[in-house]
């Protein structure tokens, strides 16, 4: 069965969150994308975990199924701030289960070490070795992977806080890690440049705080698997089944470059090491991007492809590429109804934008719309590159094919060639 899976998400009851997320919205918007496979979030949350014990049912195979029939998995995330090696640290880690009992455990254990109330995506003050050793004794199948792990504040390689190595952070206990999540501010291509990470899979989520289809699975995993939480985790942990990822454009990412934002400075890692990350207006450090911080890790130029590894797209979601080429903001009444009308004719948003024929959407909607739909799918759109929590913009503007397109087609033709899947 071919999975469009979003693994991280939120409830309600994590800060910064839309107070209406509810099953209904996360299934009904999720569906509207092409979603067919979404994580549960907050599991750790009382609140929500009634929630969703009243309003899914299990059926033994560790899958999760609304009234409707809509498809969920047990996932929830967790805040682990505390000192190692000398330095403090701040790493997000998301956590996968197969049923009520292994999340009744994951909770009772938690509830030992501090609150889960107050917030979705709770805090502790002890040490992600701690948590991989506290989540195996209660069961070896629960998956335990870095969340967004480039972010500068709470990313496992984050400028800020984090460690340059999976095993500096888990020590002896990175032999139970498989997979990690490359977050907004990254795609494949860019985790590809260490060599480190060949033995990782690499995952892409949304991380969504709201269920509006341009944030619920602006990034996703696309598997052909049985629909099992044991399929789930071969596909995870063996790349069985593992088909592609949807990735945004690393450079939409609100952390993507250096710069700082009450200054309106943002800098390529060239530019940024040549004034030695201090902001050239205030004279203060730089918050330090996940270009940057690639760039200080990496082993390989820019441009390799590993073997066996998970071919992957940057894609602009349809709303974005609705509001660009109309001028009008996201969320207005005319994008909208421009969505649904694509949407009503081709079912979901991923059908839009992955396969749908250029003949086809010229029946439905503008011809502007339509080469936009037709330019993002082939890697021909430029941006103004995110930077110290600011999103980057992306430029519809036909005047040919810019730098990042440019970047993006030649890694396309390098996983061609090594034969990794039908990238395009």
């Amino acid at each position: 069965m071919k999975l469009f899976a979003d693994l991280q998400i939120h409830s309600r009851f994590s800060r910064a969150t839309s107070s209406a997320i509810t099953i209904k919205n996360l299934e009904k918007y999720a569906r509207l994308k092409g979603i067919n496979l979404l994580g549960t979030g907050d599991f750790t949350h009382p609140k929500w975990l009634a929630e969703l014990k009243s309003e899914l049912k299990e059926d033994g195979s560790g899958i999760l199924t609304s009234n409707s029939g809509f498809k969920f998995v047990f996932q929830g995330e967790i805040s682990n701030i505390y000192t190692q090696d000398g330095k403090g640290r701040r790493i997000h880690t998301l956590l996968l289960a197969r049923n009520f009992d292994v999340v009744e455990q994951i909770n009772a254990a938690l509830l030992k070490k501090g609150r889960l109330d107050y917030d979705g995506r709770p805090i502790f003050g002890f040490s992600c070795i701690e948590l991989v050793e506290m989540m195996k004794e209660i069961d070896d199948y629960i998956e335990i992977i870095p969340a967004h792990s480039w972010t500068p504040w709470y990313g496992i390689f984050g400028s800020m806080s984090g460690f340059d190595s999976v095993e500096e952070c888990f020590k002896d206990q990175a032999k139970h890690i498989h997979a990690i999540e490359t977050g907004l501010s990254s795609d494949p291509a860019m985790n590809w440049r260490l060599s480190s990470l060949d033995k990782y899979t690499l995952l892409s989520s949304s991380d969504a705080h709201s269920f509006w289809p341009w944030r619920l699975g602006r990034e996703c995993n696309v598997f052909d698997i049985g629909l099992s939480y044991d399929a789930l985790l071969n596909a995870i942990r063996n790349r069985k089944g593992f088909l592609e990822t949807i990735e945004m454009w690393p450079h939409e990412g609100k952390y993507h470059y250096t710069g700082h934002r009450s200054c309106n400075v943002c800098l390529s890692p060239k530019e940024s090491l040549k004034i030695k990350n201090i902001c050239p207006q205030c004279r203060r450090p730089l918050t330090v991007g996940v270009a940057q911080r690639v760039e200080l890790l990496a082993d390989r130029p820019d441009g390799f492809v590993p073997e066996n590894t998970v071919p992957f797209r940057n894609i602009i979601s349809l709303s974005e590429v609705i509001a660009g080429s109309l001028g009008e903001k996201v969320e207005s009444k005319k994008v909208w109804e421009e969505y649904y009308r694509l949407t009503n004719a081709f079912g979901n948003e991923f059908e839009i934008l992955l396969n749908a024929g250029e003949n086809e959407l010229k029946k439905i909607t503008t011809e502007k719309i339509v080469n936009n739909v037709i330019r993002n799918r082939n890697q021909k759109i430029s941006f103004k590159p995110g930077y110290d929590g600011v999103y980057g913009v992306p430029v519809f503007d036909e005047k040919g094919l810019e730098k990042y397109g440019e970047e993006k087609e030649n890694i396309r033709i390098k996983i061609e060639q090594k034969g990794l899947g039908d990238y395009l």
